[in-house]
C-alpha cells in the first residue's frame, strides 16, 4: 500500500513539473525524518526528540510544587514512551496536591531520578502490525502501589530488548 502511495505521488509531482506549475529546485525527496508538533516521526516510528530528551535530563531537583507540576507536563506528555509511568510519578504526585506542603523527600528524589533515567533510554513507538505472524503479548504484575499492565506485540525477525 504504501509503495503504491509513493508510485502514485512521484507521477502527480512529475506531471506538474512538465507542466510547469512547480519550480524543479524546490522538489525534495521524501524525507526520512520529520517532526511535527514536538514529535520525531522516523522509519514509522515516533520517538522523543534529542533535545527534549537533553531538557528533562539536565533539570535541577524541583523546589516547589509549581516546578513539580511543569515537570509533570513535560514529561506525561510522553507518557506512553514509558513503562509502568504512573507507578514511578506517584511520589511526584503526592507533593502537588492541595491539601500537602511541599516536600521533597527520598521517594521523590527516586521517582525523579528514575523518571529521567527513563526520559533518556525511551523506547520509539511504532504503528500496530496485524497479521499471522504477529503476536501480542500482555504483561501484568501487582505491587504495592497498585497494578500495571504492558500490551507488546512481537513480530517475527525483530529482537526483544
Amino acid at each position: 500500500m504504501a509503495m503504491e502511495v509513493f508510485e502514485k505521488g512521484e507521477k502527480i509531482i512529475w506531471i506538474v513539473l512538465e507542466a510547469g506549475f512547480i519550480n524543479k529546485s524546490k522538489v525534495k525527496g521524501p524525507a526520512r525524518e520529520i517532526q511535527f508538533l514536538g514529535v520525531k516521526w522516523q522509519d514509522g516510528q515516533h520517538q522523543i526528540p534529542t533535545e527534549v530528551i537533553h531538557k528533562i535530563i539536565m533539570m535541577s531537583p524541583l523546589t516547589t510544587k509549581k516546578e513539580t507540576q511543569g515537570f509533570l507536563g513535560a514529561i506525561g506528555f510522553w507518557r506512553m514512551h514509558i513503562p509502568e509511568y504512573s507507578q514511578i510519578v506517584s511520589p511526584l504526585y503526592l507533593v502537588i496536591r492541595k491539601k500537602n506542603n511541599f516536600h521533597w523527600g527520598p521517594e521523590q528524589q527516586h521517582s525523579f531520578a528514575q523518571m529521567k533515567q527513563e526520559i533518556a533510554h525511551a523506547v520509539a513507538l511504532g504503528l500496530v502490525r496485524t497479521g499471522p505472524d504477529v503476536k501480542n503479548v500482555l504483561y501484568s504484575a501487582a505491587g504495592n502501589h497498585g497494578l500495571s499492565w504492558n500490551l507488546w506485540q512481537k513480530v517475527p525477525g525483530e529482537t526483544q530488548v
